[in-house]
């Protein structure tokens, strides 16, 4: 019989304390998720996140998410008052498909907490909730033309030229990127202008309180999203592994910055898929030249200062389309593949849930070679599910930890109507 692999229960909150030990002084913590359609993953993210802010003073989540509707939950969970009617009428700012990875019930209940987490706090102190992504090129475009505006800076000609280059387009980058998929004349010029022109200004300026100097910062940022989105979607068109880095490295930039813009020592929580936080070198986007922001935050933080969660289950359901930009679903999602990590757990476990630490993992036999573990992301068919959703993986080098769910369920959309222009996505979890 095969050794059995070390693992601790996993039933109630008080359960992760050893995720917490093993964690000690790290200064960022990556929570994945196995789909981003699944209640477990978000609720017990959620658990792990309140005790990281509330045990050890973390002071921001950031997710993969849209900076511009992010940060208007970020601005909102740090008001005195609730302005904005409930966190659910909140969420429905997430209006980009898919509209449930963010505008579902299971945010809102974090939402709520993190207001009434952050009445308890000075301002200097309230905990922030911020967007990593990178697809935001034309709500961006229209934040920074917004900010300038009301600022009366030398800012307003380069946004002013920015919005007006892409302005044809309108509001669908995909359209952008065929224009000049052929041709010289693009708008990368105009949007690095306006960033160079952002990063000036700010220079130069004096900020009187925490939260004018944020409102500077996210103006900032919505141009580098600019930059970045207009690379991303031009990548996207060619194809290949290019576009998937210039996202990542947009992440792991993003997540610089709000450490930096949160002074020394400050500890940030990230929300992404595992195929952004498990290392990627350790799986097989190594082989195709693809980076994440697991990965990055190692090399440029150091190992020790980033510790990252795996998490992962046997069977259940998920929401999910089946098709990119197709209607949310309900789906139910098979028993795990035989042999993969999944079904070794389940095999093992029978039913239970388990948290796993890499560190006992690290000499486990069964575990020297690359083992199949499943992704699912917003585009899902279980039917084929065994031809492109296990991701070849060394777990105790890709996680520094990781949470296993027997059985889990569908998480709960908040009932919002997406947006058109949907860009598109190449990679068959949906990523």
């Amino acid at each position: 019989m095969a050794p059995a692999f070390p693992t601790h229960p996993l039933r109630q909150a008080a359960d992760l304390g050893p995720v917490l030990a093993a964690i000690g002084d790290a200064r960022v913590v990556l929570l994945g998720e196995a789909s981003h359609g699944t209640h477990e993953y978000y609720t017990w993210r959620t658990a792990l996140s309140k005790r990281l802010i509330s045990e050890k003073g973390f002071q921001f989540i950031g997710v993969e998410g849209d900076w511009p509707d992010c940060f208007e939950v970020n601005a909102a969970i740090k008001q005195d008052a609730v302005t904005y009617g409930s966190a659910a009428q909140l969420l429905q700012t997430f209006n980009r498909w898919p509209t449930w990875m963010w505008g579902n019930w299971e945010i809102s209940a974090l939402v709520e907490w993190l207001h009434r987490h952050n009445l308890s706090q000075p301002a200097a102190r309230r905990v922030g909730f911020y967007g990593l992504d990178v697809y935001s090129l034309w709500e961006s475009l229209q934040a920074v033309l917004h900010y300038v505006e009301q600022q009366g800076d030398g800012a307003l000609t380069a946004a002013r030229h920015a919005f007006h280059c892409f302005e044809p387009y309108s509001a669908d980058p995909q359209q952008y990127a065929r224009a000049v998929a052929f041709v010289s004349e693009d708008c990368q010029d105009e949007v690095a202008g306006l960033l160079r022109t952002m990063r000036r200004q700010a220079a130069g300026r004096a900020y009187a309180s925490l939260p004018e100097r944020e409102q500077a910062f996210a103006a900032e940022q919505n141009a580098l999203v600019a930059v970045n989105a207009e690379r991303y979607y031009k990548a996207m068109l060619r194809g290949g592994g290019s576009s998937w880095n210039v996202r990542d490295r947009h992440m792991m930039e993003t997540l610089a910055r709000l450490l930096e813009l949160h002074g020394p020592g400050s500890k940030a929580i990230v929300w992404a898929h595992n195929t952004h936080v498990g290392d990627a070198r350790y799986t097989d986007m190594r082989r195709d030249g693809e980076v994440n922001i697991g990965q990055l935050a190692r090399e440029q933080l150091g190992r020790e200062q980033v510790f990252s969660v795996g998490f992962g289950s046997y069977e259940g359901s998920v929401v999910a389309g089946k098709d990119w930009g197709a209607p949310r679903e309900k789906m139910a999602v098979p028993r795990a593949v035989r042999a993969s990590w999944e079904h070794q757990l389940h095999e093992q476990l029978r039913g239970d849930n388990a948290v796993l630490l890499s560190a006992e993992l690290r000499n486990h036999s069964r575990l020297q070679q690359p083992v199949g573990h499943r992704a699912i992301g917003v585009v899902y068919r279980p039917q084929f599910e065994q031809f492109g959703n296990y991701v070849p993986s060394l777990i105790p080098e890709r996680y520094d930890a990781f949470l296993f769910l027997d059985r889990t369920q569908a998480l709960h959309p908040l009932p919002t109507t997406p947006q058109p222009n949907v860009p598109p996505d190449l990679y068959p979890w949906g990523e």
